[in-house]
C-alpha cells in the first residue's frame, strides 16, 4: 500500500474491518451452533453486526441524519423482506428439507426487496435522489 493516497488507505482499512467483523461473527455463529450452544449461537445471529459496523462508518463520512434515514430504510426493508423469508425457512425447512427451504426463501426475499427497493427509489422515500 506504499503508492496509494491517505484516503484510499483508510478506506481500503475500513474494508478489511468490514470483511474481517462479518467473517468473525459468521464463524462464531457456526462454531457456536455446531458444538451444541443454541443459546449463544442465536444470540451472536441476532447481533446488528453489519449495521453495526457500516452504521458507525456512515455516521462518520455521512452524519447523524444519513443513518437515521438508512435505519429506517432497513427497519422497513426488514419486514417486508426478510421476515418472510424467516417464516418460510422456518416453515419449510422441517417439511422440505433445509436447502430447499432456504432456496424457497430466498426467492420470495428477492421478489419481495426487488419490490419495495422499486418503490423505494420510484417514490424516493428514505432521502434517495
Amino acid at each position: 500500500m506504499g503508492s496509494l493516497s491517505p484516503k484510499l488507505k483508510t478506506v481500503m482499512k475500513s474494508y478489511l474491518l468490514y470483511f474481517l467483523t462479518g467473517g468473525l461473527f459468521t464463524v462464531l455463529i457456526v462454531a457456536l451452533e455446531e458444538n451444541g450452544s443454541r443459546l449463544l449461537s442465536g444470540f451472536a445471529t441476532l447481533m446488528p453486526v453489519f449495521t453495526l459496523v457500516a452504521y458507525f462508518f456512515i455516521g462518520q463520512s455521512k452524519g447523524g441524519a444519513a443513518v437515521g434515514q438508512h435505519a429506517w430504510f432497513v427497519l422497513i426493508g426488514t419486514l417486508i423482506s426478510w421476515v418472510p423469508y424467516m417464516t418460510l425457512v422456518a416453515y419449510l425447512a422441517p417439511r422440505i428439507g433445509p436447502k430447499h427451504a432456504i432456496g424457497a426463501g430466498l426467492a420470495a426475499f428477492f421478489v419481495l426487496a426487488a419490490i419495495y427497493l422499486l418503490v423505494v427509489f420510484h417514490y424516493r422515500l428514505f432521502g434517495e435522489a
